[in-house]
């Protein structure tokens, strides 16, 4: 379950990210409350994973489904990244990857 958690947690930072974005510096109401929202799910959601997930791997796996959420979010929408960026964002993927394999304490 704490997976689940987790990985709701990457999603709930996606769509705050995207939400952020719209909202404009905070001058759309509507994208606004839905930005403070998902950051409170975003909260929530990884606090619950962390009961049963050492901090570091969870932040880390937390933080690649966001940065691939988010790039692919950015991609969809118009941006574009180059070749050294997308190797980055490999990178901070293959680091999450890394940790959940090196971590012989995970569920």
């Amino acid at each position: 379950m704490v997976w689940i958690w987790l990985i709701a947690s990457g999603i709930s930072e996606i769509a705050w990210a995207a939400s952020l974005k719209q909202a404009k510096g905070f001058t759309d109401l509507w994208w606004s409350v839905a930005a403070v929202i998902t950051t409170i799910t975003t909260v929530f959601t990884l606090s619950q994973a962390l009961k049963g997930l050492p901090l570091g791997l969870a932040y880390a796996v937390w933080t690649a489904v966001a940065v691939i959420g988010t790039a692919g979010v950015a991609l969809a929408t118009g941006e574009r990244f180059s070749f050294l960026q997308l190797c980055c964002v490999a990178a901070i993927v293959a680091g999450a990857v890394g940790l959940k394999v090196l971590t012989p304490e995970s569920p």
